[in-house]
């Protein structure tokens, strides 16, 4: 028999001490949230891709169309730190471009595994 049986405890259960020390206050909830929020973190948006060989990259000059593995219209991946968390339209912002977000990720698909 287990220890965890012999005391009477189920295995999914925290044991007397962890459940005291889960009800103490953390070290997190004294963090300052302003802080937090005020890390700078880079939001790309991903319009497509493609792979060639070095010699049609050497071959590229102005005016030279590569063709990338997304359809006009389909969604844009919006990405933090390589992770996709939405996904969007191209959208005009005065004279520059934006994204409208149409879906946000959730957040157990942004943790699996590519």
């Amino acid at each position: 028999m287990s220890e965890t049986e012999e005391n009477g405890q189920d295995a999914g259960k925290q044991p007397e001490a962890a459940a005291e020390q889960a009800a103490e206050p953390s070290s997190e909830s004294n963090i300052n949230q302003e802080v937090i929020r005020a890390i700078p973190i880079t939001l790309s948006v991903e319009v497509g891709k493609t792979r060639l060989k070095l010699r049609d990259l050497m071959r590229l000059s102005q005016g030279s169309v590569l063709e990338l593995d997304r359809g006009v219209g389909e969604p844009m991946e919006v990405k933090i730190n390589d992770t996709v968390i939405a996904k969007g339209e191209i959208v005009s912002v005065g004279d520059k471009l934006g994204i409208s977000v149409t879906d946000i990720v959730a957040p157990l698909e942004r943790v699996k595994p590519a």
